[in-house]
Order: C-alpha cells, then sequence, then structure tokens
C-alpha cells in the first residue's frame, strides 16, 4: 500500500442528518499505483461516484460528513484547504465525468471550454491557449478538430463528447484519471474505441486509471485490479484475473452471470440478480447483500462481514461469511 499513488483508507461519506444519514460511502478502501488500472465496479447507487468526487474535494461544500483518508502520493486529500486542493486537481488528479452533455457547458462551444482548462492551471495566452485546445482534441482522436471546436455539446455524438470530456480532463496530463462511467450509454463499436484510447493515453502519458463503471467486460480487458462495491462498501477486491478466474462473493458471481457470453444458446435470457440495491438511508443489518443472496444463512442477518484474504490468492480479499470450501463448491455448481 506504501507504494500506491492513491490509497483510500476507511472511506465514509454520509448525507444528510447524524440521526438518520444516508450512508453513501461506508468503509471503503483501495489503492491506484502508478501507472496502473484499477476497476471499481458494481450497480447504479453502490456508491462508485461518491467514492471518485471524494477523492477530488467535490464533496466537501455539500452537507456530507465525510470520514477516513484519501492519501495522494503521501498527502491526506480531506485535510488540504480548499486552494491547495484546487491546485492539485487538473495538474495532478483530473476526472472525466459520467455523462458528457451534463458536464459540459450547453451553451458554449467546445474549444472555449477547453481553452478554459488549459488556462485554469496555465499563464498562457489565450492564442497559446487555442492552439493547446486543437492539439488535445487531436490526440483524444477527433478526426476534424476544428469543426468540434466550433460545436456546441449536443451538436456532437456521445463518442465525440466522450473523447472532449477526456480532452479537458487530459488539459495538464494529470498522473491520475478518473473516468467515470466512460462507456455508459455507448454503442459497443464506440465504446471499444474509447477504452482503447484509455489505454494508448494511459501509455503515452504514463498516467494511473481509476476506472468506474458497471460492466464487469469493460474492467476484464482493462483493469489490472478490481474492487467490487455494494450499497457502499467493497464487497470483494484483488488482482481481476484472480477475481473473475475465482470469484468470492455471491454478489460477484451475479455480476459475472449477468454479463452476455459468445457460447450462450441463441435468445438465451441473461442471468439477473434478484430484488434490488438497498436504500443507503435504511441499509439491511448484517450482510448488506443478504436479502438477495440465495446461498443467505442466519448469521448473515446480523453479521457484517469484514473484507478477508482468501487463503493462497495474494491480494484477494472477500466480505463473505460463507467459509472458502462452502463458496468454492457453489462456485462449482453454476455461480457465476
Amino acid at each position: 500500500m506504501s507504494s500506491a499513488l492513491l490509497e483510500v483508507e476507511d472511506l465514509r461519506v454520509h448525507f444528510g442528518p447524524c440521526e438518520r444519514p444516508v450512508r453513501a460511502v461506508d468503509g471503503v478502501s483501495l489503492s491506484v499505483a502508478a501507472d496502473s488500472v484499477v476497476g471499481l465496479v458494481g450497480e447504479s447507487g453502490a456508491g462508485k461516484s461518491v467514492v471518485a468526487r471524494t477523492v477530488i474535494g467535490l464533496t466537501a461544500a455539500t452537507d456530507a460528513t465525510v470520514t477516513g483518508r484519501v492519501l495522494y502520493a503521501g498527502r491526506d486529500l480531506l485535510s488540504l484547504p480548499a486552494r491547495e486542493l484546487r491546485r492539485l486537481r487538473g495538474p495532478e488528479i483530473a476526472i472525466a465525468f459520467q455523462d458528457p452533455l451534463a458536464s459540459l457547458h450547453p451553451l458554449r462551444r467546445v474549444g472555449v471550454q477547453v481553452v478554459e482548462a488549459v488556462r485554469a492551471h496555465r499563464s498562457v495566452s489565450r492564442a497559446g491557449a487555442r492552439r493547446r485546445a486543437a492539439e488535445l482534441l487531436e490526440m483524444v482522436g477527433l478526426a476534424d478538430p476544428e469543426r468540434v471546436a466550433r460545436s456546441h455539446p449536443h451538436e456532437l455524438a456521445g463518442g465525440a463528447r466522450q473523447r472532449v470530456a477526456l480532452a479537458i480532463a487530459l488539459a495538464h496530463e494529470p498522473r491520475l484519471l478518473i473516468a467515470d462511467e466512460p462507456t455508459t450509454a455507448l454503442d459497443v463499436t464506440v465504446q471499444a474505441q474509447i477504452l482503447a484510447l484509455l489505454g494508448r493515453l494511459r501509455r503515452e502519458l504514463g498516467m494511473a486509471l481509476l476506472l468506474i463503471t458497471h460492466d464487469l467486460g469493460v474492467v476484464a480487458e482493462t483493469a489490472g485490479e478490481v474492487a467490487v462495491m455494494y450499497a457502499g462498501k467493497v464487497v470483494e477486491r484483488g488482482p481481476a484475473a484472480e477475481v473473475f478466474a475465482r470469484p468470492g462473493h455471491p454478489y460477484t458471481w451475479g455480476l459475472l452471470r449477468s454479463v452476455p457470453r459468445l457460447d450462450s444458446e441463441p435468445h438465451a435470457r441473461l442471468a439477473a440478480i434478484p430484488g434490488r440495491p438497498p436504500s443507503p438511508a435504511a441499509p439491511p443489518t448484517g450482510c448488506r447483500f443478504h436479502p438477495r443472496c440465495a446461498h443467505v444463512r442466519d448469521a448473515h442477518r446480523r453479521v457484517d462481514p469484514p473484507l478477508e484474504a482468501v487463503a493462497g490468492e495474494p491480494g484477494h480479499l472477500v466480505a463473505c461469511l460463507l467459509s472458502p470450501s462452502e463458496r468454492a463448491r457453489l462456485r462449482g455448481e453454476g455461480d457465476p
């Protein structure tokens, strides 16, 4: 952990009054090493985006109660003054938000917005910033940067808007990029293009990537490490190859079973996890997944399991009360 570029330690982000808080994030720990890709995966409402926004300080101005530590290169971001955090946001840590159509200003041309991003942390003339903006739009693979720069966000296709969001995030070549659902609402061809682009830019710029997604297929294709979130908690974490080969948590089994497979029967229905995620304002007692788990035991309704190491699998941690032998047997019976 000590060599990590980013370390999140027991992060808790609660919104609203203390007597009935919304526990959006409830004890998350993860790390991102320099020049690595970590996938943070889970259903909508799991708390993934709140983790991302807290890392870059965007929950500080809300009514959130934030505890734990967020260490970037050894500095605790949660204790930094707002001015120092703003100096890090962009040149050191950048984020590409989930919905570019919402995060980009609808009434301003794309080129103007990229220029503003360039000048936010650099003393550069407007002409120099325009040249840099053109370079950035070309760097992210836009075929006609000049036309894109003259366009408003709504005039661009979804893939082009996503590339513009990446250009803004990469304006200062950050050491860490947080990509929040970068392939959502894109068709599979454009998804593949965006993932290939992220991989190329990460290698060229030598940056680390925290990839937030609900799609395990995206994580399998991109990430070296994965953390699976459910109802504000990390329920499984480890090397992606290990987690996909020997998943240890029933929730991870359900996510994997819901991924389309080429060897499935034609027109076969995708497996679905029954029920709905719990409300973060009233999470269930014990294991938060137990109301939806097919393998629930009485103890699961009372005991909240901690993340524990899986024997013989370095770096693989699972928060489940089922014994290792039970998990192996159930996994072998079809989960996933």
